[in-house]
């Protein structure tokens, strides 16, 4: 009994935040259905094209963040590579 006293306690937070985010997940879509049924009005299918821009800006952003990202890898290998061919004695050759 006494093995279970813990297990309990961790057991109950745990499942208070399943719950919670489960809740928020239902009301989002509860207010997503709302939206395109119309419920809202204009002011909400604005909103939710201003939502999409913003989806949209922020997936360009991503897109450029990983071309650096490569960018970045390429110089680092090519680097790599060299160190490698010289035997690690940099680039004067000393």
């Amino acid at each position: 009994m006494g093995v279970l006293i813990p297990i309990l306690a961790l057991c109950i937070p745990v499942l208070a935040i399943a719950l919670n985010g489960m809740q928020k997940v239902y009301r989002l879509r509860i207010e997503e259905a709302r939206i395109r049924a119309g419920a809202y009005g204009e002011g909400g299918a604005a909103e939710l094209e201003q939502l999409r821009g913003e989806v949209d800006d922020l997936r360009r952003e991503l897109g450029e963040v990983h071309e650096r990202l490569d960018f970045t890898e390429r110089l680092l290998s090519r680097n790599a590579d060299r160190d490698r061919l010289t035997g690690g004695q940099g680039p004067e050759g000393t």
